[in-house]
């Protein structure tokens, strides 16, 4: 098939998905019981799937911990590999390029700019579970990073939100109102739709739940229950944490990379989380050893690790302020509580782009060893430690091998058994489906993409999904198939080739062996399914010679001539003025 043929084919299905997008909102509370759930939905970023110490985590997280006892954890549930694809799957219930966020604007390439799927902010007509909530009698609080668009209309307050108080970007410092990447020139903040600005004494994690219970205040008194959205910014670069949670994991990290990746694949053996069958991969070329690291280097790698663990356990003790404030209120009991990951672990090194350290430096952060984590500092864990971090699976965070997709996912509030686990496959598409099943909607489900989880949280049915259905990912290039225990996958560079692997999770959930040499009919049936999913949602083919790296550099610098551009023409003229009058001194005392 020719490839104007394959974008035709691609537009069609892109066209007829759109068109069984519900037309209309479920209506009336009086259709639903009166004793409907409130629900706390907990997104962390970029935590990696065995990052909550009830999944075998160094980090203290005993408020998700408790949680987790109370309800039920997954050990099979996957997001998308990157953060606003993710977040608009998980309010949409919808495949990411049916939102709008077939990517995020960092990375996509002018081709697909303005095309269907890839528009970067939530499109018209796409409805979210918080509109639904909102038109059956909820109050819909959110709080945190929202980064699904911040034209007009773009904001939470337009998609089903009563309140809230959001960052549109990707990311921000946790100190202050400052942005952390050359993509932005500021780190903008919107309260109810409105530009606003943090207060002097700002820390994220506990800003975003001040912020969350003083709306879940304003409610008080109400019969109606509430639906409360917790997008914390932690551990997303910069990591950053008080030193009270950082300390006390000063010699946590101190063996290093290779270390913890072995610790965490024996840990995750012994809990039952993957079959013993399972291997992990080696750190890939051109990872660094930890031996070969210098002294200092080591103590500042280990520090940063520290730093992302102690980023967590401040965002645990956060969550545990609104958990007791809902106990104290006498509102816990009737809670259901979400908690879930983005994606996996952030492998970025970002003062290995050219310039970035001096960007750094104009934005008032250093990295140094002494207040790493504290205000004014940046620090990252880079590709070694979420390697790492992500184990036992392979690669991270952009990534779609197990290591970019499966992440912690616990549920737990009324109707859900305490200490319950399950090896059921989830996929953040559930999220949606599964709120609005157990608010009593569920007739406002069918048109979804993903479906609801309550059969298997109830104990009804052990799975949502049958052996021989398939369920598709693609965000930049990088793309996966599920169908049954096989997994197709294809990764773009830098760390994987773009060919295609075929691996069944049920003995190799570490993705070392690829069977797709072995078994070309299981191959070349999911290649088959996985072009009728990219067809039917519309997925873009890139560019050729697309990478990612490259297109995040060129659209920083694009960024960075929109913001500064006329003050860069200054210099150049006056620079070529200078030039120009030396050529003319110059040449005037040749003649004399």
């Amino acid at each position: 098939m020719g490839a104007n043929a394959k974008g035709m084919l691609a537009g069609i299905g892109f066209v007829a998905a759109m068109l069984t997008a519900p037309s209309a909102l479920a209506q009336p509370a009086a259709m639903v019981s009166a004793e409907r759930p409130n629900f706390v939905l907990v997104l962390v970023d970029d935590a990696a799937y065995m990052d909550f110490g009830i999944y075998g985590g160094e980090a203290r997280t005993p408020v998700i911990d408790r949680l987790a006892r109370r309800g039920m954890m997954f050990s099979n549930y996957r997001s998308s590999p990157l953060c606003a694809p993710s977040r608009a799957m998980l309010l949409t219930g919808l495949d990411n390029h049916r939102t709008g966020l077939a990517t995020i604007p960092e990375v996509l390439p002018p081709e697909h700019r303005g095309q269907p799927g890839y528009g970067m902010s939530l499109e018209p007509g796409v409805v979210t579970v918080a509109d639904r909530l909102q038109a059956a009698g909820y109050r819909t609080y959110m709080t945190g990073k929202w980064h699904l668009g911040h034209d007009e209309g773009a904001l939470p307050d337009a998609h089903g939100f009563d309140r809230s108080f959001v960052l549109d970007a990707s990311g921000a410092d946790n100190w202050d109102e400052t942005p952390y990447m050359p993509y932005y020139r500021t780190a903008d903040w919107f309260e109810d739709g409105q530009r606003t600005h943090l207060p002097d004494e700002f820390y994220s994690s506990q800003f975003l739940v001040d912020r969350m219970i003083d709306y879940i205040d304003t409610g008080a008194g109400s019969d109606d229950p509430f639906f409360a959205y917790l997008a914390f910014q932690a551990i997303h670069i910069p990591v950053q944490a008080p030193r009270e949670f950082t300390d006390h994991y000063a010699d946590t990290y101190s063996e290093g990379w290779e270390s913890l990746r072995q610790a965490r694949t024996r840990r995750a053996i012994a809990l039952g989380l993957v079959p013993e069958t399972t291997e992990a991969m080696p750190l890939p070329e051109p990872m660094r050893a930890w031996t070969d690291l210098s002294e200092a280097d080591r103590a500042l790698y280990a520090r940063s690790m520290a730093v992302n663990a102690g980023m967590l356990e401040a965002m645990d003790h956060h969550l545990g302020r609104l958990v007791e404030h809902l106990e104290a209120t006498g509102q816990f009991d009737n809670t259901i509580f979400i908690i879930t990951s983005d994606n996996g672990p952030e492998p970025s090194n970002p003062v290995a782009e050219p310039g970035f350290t001096t960007w750094m430096s104009l934005h008032g952060y250093s990295r140094e060893l002494e207040n790493l984590g504290e205000r004014g500092s940046y620090a990252f864990i880079g590709p070694e430690w979420a390697m790492a971090a992500a184990a036992p699976f392979n690669l991270f965070k952009f990534y779609v091998s197990e290591g970019g997709l499966r992440v912690p996912f616990v549920i737990a509030g009324p109707g859900i058994e305490a200490g319950g686990s399950s090896a059921a496959a989830g996929f953040v598409t559930d999220v949606t489906p599964t709120i609005l099943d157990l608010a009593g909607l569920s007739d406002d489900t069918q048109a979804l993409t993903g479906r609801s989880l309550r059969q298997v949280i109830s104990g009804e049915s052990p799975t949502a999904y049958q052996p021989h259905e398939a369920i598709g990912f693609e965000v930049s290039g990088n793309s996966a198939l599920f169908r049954g225990d096989y997994k197709l996958v294809r990764n773009m560079p830098p760390w994987g080739d773009g060919g295609w692997q075929l691996f069944d999770l049920s003995l190799d959930p570490g993705e070392t062996r690829d069977l797709a040499g072995d078994r070309p009919d299981v191959l070349a049936s999911m290649l088959a399914d996985y072009n009728i999913y990219a067809a039917t949602n519309g997925v873009l083919e890139l560019p050729d010679n697309y990478d990612i790296h490259n297109q995040i550099t060129i659209n920083a610098l694009k960024r960075q001539l929109e913001f500064y551009g006329w003050q860069l023409a200054l210099v150049l003229v006056f620079g070529l003025g200078a030039i120009a009058a030396g050529i003319r001194w110059w040449f005037s005392r040749r003649r004399q």
